[in-house]
């Protein structure tokens, strides 16, 4: 498969790492399950293609394992395997399959999921068994000597057909708080058959970190150097994070997790947050050197890949991680940018960015102005303010419009844009026969002096819009065939006047390089989205190249 080209190839960043505490390890395994437990969040559907997509994502990354999914548990994972083999060419990461033990009473050379385990033609394969007595006895209705052989024999079996195994012993910290000596024997029986590494699951996500990095020193003193220790955590109490890093602590060398936190319920253990923190903040080596800086880009990435929008309060990699609005902190970070930020943006792919409202000073407006290459002069910079308070006192929200804020900001350097302007607009939607809503919309805009009328139809007034527009300037602007909107929201400001409400609207596009927001305020909705979609227009032609 050829990979998709990067949007953003962040620089190469030479980090500035703490001294690591000598009872920590030098480095720590990292383990990716996105495509297997992170597509078990509710919301997420991924096609093969996207899993391609993903794992190319992270192999860029530089992720010790890449989990692939079940093999033989739908046709969907059957053909990601057989795609993977002949299309990705990993440089980094090494992909596993994923599978269970053999059944109760079962004989290993005729179960099924450890025969599509091995087709699956991975080098690696991880396979999940009981390791709570509770689970044996009540789920799967056998002896604790028959959980026990269920785990050797598999184990046994994957070892002789020349594959590394990797053993996720599941439930293993409420099994061993339950029953200990049963916990431990199950572990003892896949490390007595050869599996590289015994993973620790914390399967109902209900253990805090203090339980975790005590076990986990147990588990790891128990077995010495004989076997590496991993963890995998879900973030039920909201300490997916914190229990990784109490586990290493403990001795794990291995952390499983998925990217931007994907999982069922509330999510596994986040990598964009524990990457970094491990080390960043505790100098234990995670991923190869240089690859620190690809974690922004490859979180955005894989969000855009499963449809799902990203956090902007996520840890280091979120939009807002880096992003200051108060005048004090503005202040202090144009002189020492650590002042109010705790790691260099850039080690993990991210930026500063200024954030303006009506509650921005100058020196606000001046370092927001710089930052996209604006020198605004005395009387500018005033103009820019006082436009600020007065439309945010109209209900605009340049928080959130970062393309309208930079249009306005060039406007009060006396700039005119140059692609189109507007004469006149009129959108007419009629229902048809069919019960259907169509919509006309005529545009009559000047384009280097020359006066150019057409009509565009869409399914409402924005995409009507949209192609009256794009029919009249298309020909001379052809990268406007880049541009594309990516999301509509509308929002009503005063709910009392009911329909008569002034209406907020903002317009998310992208030219696939770079996206931007766009806002519009009105009585009048298709005014308000008139305003939004000309400014992401104009935003995006200058933005844009051929």
């Amino acid at each position: 498969m050829s990979p998709d080209p990067k949007p953003h190839e962040a620089p190469a960043v030479a980090l500035d790492l703490p001294a690591r505490d000598p009872g920590l390890p030098e480095s720590v395994e990292i383990y990716d399950t996105t495509l297997r437990d992170g597509a078990q969040l509710e919301g997420i559907s991924l096609t093969v293609d996207d899993k391609l997509r993903i794992a190319d994502e992270l192999d860029e990354l530089g992720v010790h394992f890449i989990e692939g999914g079940w093999p033989g548990a739908n046709p969907k994972d059957i053909e990601f395997f057989d795609r993977a083999a002949r299309e990705l060419r990993f440089e980094r990461s090494l992909l596993v399959a994923f599978g269970s033990t053999r059944r109760p009473r079962g004989k290993v050379d005729d179960d099924p999921t450890l025969r599509n385990l091995l087709a699956a033609g991975t080098s690696a394969v991880c396979i999940v068994g009981k390791s709570s007595d509770f689970h044996v006895t009540d789920t799967l209705k056998t002896t604790l000597d028959e959980g026990e052989a269920m785990v050797a024999d598999s184990v046994e079996f994957l070892r002789a057909n020349g594959v590394r195994v990797l053993f996720d012993a599941e439930h293993f910290f409420d099994g061993w708080k339950h029953n200990p000596e049963f916990s431990l024997r199950v572990l003892e029986a896949a490390a007595e058959q050869g599996a590289e590494t015994l993973v620790l699951c914390d399967t109902n996500g209900g253990s805090l970190p203090h339980e975790v990095e005590a076990i986990v020193r147990e588990i790891t003193a128990h077995f010495r150097d004989d076997v590496k220790i991993g963890v995998h955590l879900h973030d039920d109490t909201g300490c997916g994070v914190a229990n990784a890093l109490a586990a290493v602590r403990g001795g794990a060398v291995q952390v499983q997790g998925t990217m931007n936190g994907y999982g069922e319920r509330t999510g596994n253990c986040n990598l964009t947050t524990i990457i970094p923190n491990l080390t960043l903040k505790m100098g234990v080596k995670t991923l190869p050197d240089g690859r620190m800086t690809r974690l922004t880009p490859a979180a955005n990435r894989i969000a855009e890949i499963v449809n799902f929008t990203p956090d902007p309060q996520a840890p280091y990699v979120g939009s807002s991680a880096f992003a200051h609005k108060a005048g004090l902190h503005v202040s202090a970070i144009a002189r020492r940018k650590d002042a109010y930020e705790h790691v260099d943006p850039e080690a993990v792919g991210n930026d500063t960015r200024f954030v303006v409202s009506e509650m921005a000073g100058k020196a606000t407006v001046d370092l927001k102005a710089k930052e996209i290459g604006l020198d605004l002069d005395g009387p500018a910079l005033t103009s820019v303010i006082d436009e600020l308070k007065r439309l945010e006192h109209e209900g605009y929200h340049f928080e959130a419009a970062d393309g309208s804020l930079e249009l306005l900001m060039r406007r009060a350097t006396g700039w005119v844009q140059p692609f189109f302007e507007l004469e006149s607009y009129r959108v007419i939607v009629a229902e048809g026969e069919d019960l259907r809503h169509d919509t006309e919309a005529i545009v009559k805009l000047k384009v280097n002096g020359e006066r150019i009328g057409r009509i565009g139809e869409g399914n409402g007034p924005v995409n009507a819009l949209d192609d009256a527009v794009r029919a009249a300037i298309g020909a001379g602007y052809p990268q406007l065939a880049k541009i594309h909107l990516t999301d509509f929201k509308v929002r009503v400001l005063d709910t009392a006047k009911g329909t008569g409400a002034v209406t907020r609207v903002l317009i998310d596009s992208t030219n696939g390089r770079r996206s931007w927001s766009t806002i519009g305020v009105s009585e009048n909705i298709i005014q308000a989205s008139w305003q939004a979609l000309e400014d992401s227009l104009v935003f995006g032609l200058l933005h844009t190249s051929d």
